[in-house]
């Protein structure tokens, strides 16, 4: 095994602050910071209230179901309502909260669909268990993004957004509708956890939704939000829709406060990510994605709403276990770099039943990641 050295890593990098951050150092890191908004150090709590195969593939055991809508359909109302209440129960507890407050988490994002606060069948709502998530967050110092992770129709087509296969939430004006109609219950019902840090009007939507038509929903979903909660109250996120530079002449009316940019940034999906090797790994992480995050933040103030430590396996090939760590801390601390002059982030996911770079406790507890984190924002 021939792993990348540490002098490599540093002139791959030409980071200062993934030295910082590799040391463990990120609080002086932060001291040295120019005053800025409390930073977000969060954590997206996946397969929850919305179900993704992939993290808890035993609860779709002996069913054929690539989804949610269908596994609820398969089951039926009853046995889906049964099982969804167990997994809800467990999957995400008390003393979840309390060990991400312990290692510093400040925020979490909690994705939510469509049928989470009324009956959509075949889906199970939900609203009980986000009720629960803020109070937990709340008795742990933790603030929330409520996150609309799947709407009527897919706004991509993949699993979770509740149902995979066709993309056709912007080509119905009900179902466009019918999302802002839950956007607007959400913030009514929002007004009454003050631990709110603010709404995202939809997770992940397709680049091949027309611009026009998804900007006009941001505009309205904006002024729906702002009816019951001021900017000094909750922020608004809106995601790139991997368009990341389209954004310069987005101004919602009549308020354009506090207003948050999301974008994920993976290094694992496209053609490209599967060809490259550690070092340009390591180069995209702590050199392109900061260009790209300086860029996008002359539009809006910007976050990082999903990113992971998972890389394709032709990055890692043939290495021992000391290696993979090594290499595994590396690509954390070149992300980290990158993402401290953003609003703050927060990792994909909390768990997933395999562990591994997408499992944030699992990230930790190896030692990918580091044991502690920031200042608190203010809940």
């Amino acid at each position: 095994m021939n792993l990348l050295n540490r002098r490599d890593f540093f002139r791959a990098t030409g980071l200062a602050g993934a030295v910082l951050l590799w040391e463990g150092n990120l609080g002086l890191a932060q001291a040295q910071a120019a005053p800025a908004p409390a930073k977000i150090y969060g954590v997206n709590l996946g397969g929850w209230l919305v179900l993704e195969k992939w993290i808890t593939p035993s609860l779709f055991v002996g069913e054929q179901a690539p989804d949610e809508y269908t596994l609820c359909q398969v089951l039926g109302k009853e046995k889906a309502l049964q099982r969804l209440e167990q997994h809800r129960q467990r999957w995400i507890t008390a003393d979840d909260f309390k060990w991400l407050s312990a290692h510093g988490i400040n925020a979490v994002r909690l994705p939510v669909g469509y049928w989470v606060a009324e009956e959509n069948p075949p889906f199970i709502t939900g609203l009980e268990t986000m009720d629960w998530a803020f109070g937990a967050a709340k008795a742990n110092g933790l603030s929330v993004l409520l996150d609309l992770h799947g709407v009527p129709g897919s706004q991509n087509g993949w699993d979770h957004s509740g149902r995979q296969g066709s993309l056709g939430w912007h080509t119905s004006q009900e179902n466009i509708a019918h999302s802002l109609r839950i956007i607007e219950d959400l913030a009514i019902r929002c007004k009454n956890y003050d631990n709110l840090l603010g709404i995202e009007l939809v997770n992940e939507p397709s680049k091949e939704i027309p611009l026009d038509i998804l900007k006009s929903y941001y505009q309205d979903g904006c002024q729906l939000v702002r009816k019951h909660l001021g900017k000094e109250r909750a922020a608004v996120v809106i995601h790139d829709a991997f368009r990341p530079f389209e954004w310069q002449d987005f101004r919602p009316e009549p308020d354009n406060g506090n207003i948050i940019l999301d974008t994920h940034l993976y290094q694992c999906f496209s053609d490209q990510d599967r060809q490259r090797d550690f070092q340009a790994q390591i180069e995209v992480a702590a050199v392109e994605r900061k260009q790209q995050l300086d860029r996008m933040q002359k539009q809006f103030p910007c976050m990082v709403g999903e990113w992971s430590l998972a890389l394709p396996p032709k990055s890692l090939p043939g290495l021992d276990s000391p290696g993979r760590d090594a290499s595994m801390r590396a690509f954390g601390a070149a992300q980290l770099a990158s993402y401290e002059t953003t609003r703050g982030w927060f990792f994909w996911t909390y768990r997933t039943e395999a562990g591994g770079g997408w499992s944030f406790r699992n990230c930790v507890n190896r030692g990918w990641l580091p044991e502690k984190y920031g200042a608190r924002t203010k809940v």
